[in-house]
């Protein structure tokens, strides 16, 4: 079976916890090697972030409910990266 090796979410959260708190909460569940958080709209209320996580076997359903208990919701899974070991997106002339 295929296993996912890296996911990027966009994720829309309140202020608390800070972005900090937030990551590495996401960074210690079991699935996780790592994570990186970037803040990238601020609201009177909430903040759009980006969350980029890479692990030999990420658990999105883990992922999804731990976003949840820290007050977070994902809008969207802007890239999913499977198999053996992760490909990076190659740059073209078209875009």
């Amino acid at each position: 079976m295929s296993e996912t090796k890296r996911l990027v979410l966009d994720i829309l959260k309140p202020h608390k916890p800070s972005l900090l708190e937030f990551t590495k909460k996401l960074s210690e569940l079991d699935s996780v090697d790592s994570v990186n958080g970037i803040l990238y709209e601020l609201d009177e209320k909430v903040a759009n972030i980006k969350i980029t996580m890479v692990g030999e076997k990420l658990d999105f359903k883990k992922i999804k409910e731990q976003i949840q208990r820290l007050g977070g919701s994902v809008h969207s899974i802007d890239e999913a990266v499977c198999g053996k070991r992760i490909v990076d997106e190659v740059k073209t002339p078209q875009g």
